[in-house]
């Protein structure tokens, strides 16, 4: 059965922060994201994920809600080393790796503002 709506690829996951100058700033240096676009006077930037076509829009709000919602799960090729690089800058993970024998290795972090985040390795 064809979709009635016709995509054109790409996703954008909207994050609320407070500093948006910060939170560049962090998701560039911790996770290597790239900022590929601005628009300052909202308070608005894109970064690029590792992924074609899935990048984080960062907006910056004055009354952050980070309860609920999605929670971008990227996939890594060595979830050891990976936690073991966002430790050494300081990010906070919710609890140790989580192991699905045969399955996937799971670990929750946080950025500065306490938006949930989550990095994935897969055992199959």
């Amino acid at each position: 059965m064809a979709s009635p709506i016709q995509y054109k690829g790409g996703i954008v996951c909207a994050l609320g922060v407070r500093d948006l100058e910060k939170s560049v700033q962090w998701y560039q240096e911790a996770l290597g994201f790239k900022v590929t676009f601005r628009l300052d006077e909202y308070g608005w930037a894109e970064v690029q994920t590792a992924w074609k076509d899935v990048t984080l829009g960062l907006s910056q709000v004055e009354k952050l809600n980070v309860e609920g919602g999605v929670t971008p799960t990227f996939g890594v090729a060595d979830i050891d080393a990976a936690r073991k690089s966002l430790e050494k800058r300081s990010v906070r993970f919710d609890g140790p790796t989580h192991t699905i024998e045969g399955q996937v290795k799971l670990a929750t972090f946080f950025d500065p503002d306490g938006n949930r985040m989550m990095l994935a390795q897969s055992l199959a």
